[in-house]
């Protein structure tokens, strides 16, 4: 069932990915825009995610959790769009710059450093163009990802990752985690994505409700004696693009490894919580961390 199912999503999928190419960026982000607002919930139940929101807003009206969920889907939407137009984003080929980087002196410090370092961040804006622009500022990166359920689209995103994202791709899961390992020891600086629910994890604060959360980030931070690189990544108006390369996390080793992780973990939710506070609508509400 799951055979078939699958594959009616991925001929769907690339039968869109075809038409926008064919129509162009402008046409294709209005379209998919539209068509997500209106019809995300066939994706994931509206239930699923009004939890989600009232987890983190209490207080608020059923008009406002509406609004908020159109607004996510609408930016989901030309999030997707913008796949396939990696290319342009990649080589720079719209009229005008797409993207405003904040913080540059911080990569100029870590590559005068010479040392790699842990970059994080959530899925906010278009959460792709993160190791993308990292990468055309040359540093040395690889990326960490979730590989899509559906077993026929996977191997298109993989290719779109590497040939125009980040050329260096880590699969989450045991195997990934030596790879990211071997990286960093030849020298290579980590981006991960730290705010999705990552299977019977560790539970820490998140908007002060025990969530499933990644250690990854901490646990390699405290072997390797890495620095941890916040990066907010914002939609503006007209898809113009705002990243935002913060300072490192400060964090003290002590001879407690565990509280030392804890401790990190939690400054790591801290600080991706301030990141959704900013602008909620374009978070992805669809994944339960509370779960």
């Amino acid at each position: 069932m799951k055979f078939f199912k699958y594959l009616i999503e991925a001929f769907i999928i690339y039968l869109l990915f075809f038409l926008f190419r064919v129509f162009g960026i402008k046409f294709s982000r209005k379209f998919s825009s539209f068509l997500l607002s209106k019809f995300g919930f066939f994706f994931r139940r509206k239930k699923i995610i009004k939890n989600n929101i009232l987890k983190v807003f209490k207080n608020y009206s059923n008009h406002e959790i509406d609004k908020l969920i159109e607004k996510m889907w609408s930016n989901y939407g030309l999030t997707f769009a913008e796949y396939v137009f990696l290319d342009k984003f990649r080589f720079n080929k719209f009229q005008n710059n797409h993207i405003e980087i904040s913080g540059e002196e911080i990569i100029t410090e870590i590559k005068n450093k010479g040392k790699p370092v842990i970059f994080i961040s959530a899925h906010l804006g278009n959460f792709e163009l993160m190791a993308m622009e990292l990468e055309k500022k040359n540093i040395n990166l690889a990326a960490i990802y979730r590989p899509l359920n559906n077993f026929f689209l996977n191997p298109f995103m993989v290719y779109l990752r590497k040939k125009y994202l980040c050329k260096r791709q880590v699969k989450k899961g045991l195997i990934g985690t030596r790879e990211t390992i071997n990286y960093l020891k030849n020298n290579n600086s980590i981006a991960l994505m730290v705010d999705q629910r990552v299977g019977e994890s560790e539970r820490y604060p998140f908007f002060g409700v025990p969530a499933h959360t990644t250690t990854i980030p901490a646990q390699l931070a405290l072997k390797y004696d890495l620095e941890i690189i916040p990066i907010y990544l914002e939609r503006r108006e007209n898809n113009f693009f705002k990243m935002e390369i913060q300072q490192p996390i400060k964090y003290k080793k002590t001879q407690n490894s565990n509280e030392d992780k804890k401790n990190i973990t939690v400054e790591i939710n801290r600080i991706i919580e301030k990141m959704i506070l900013k602008n909620p609508s374009q978070w992805i509400w669809t994944h339960s961390r509370w779960k």
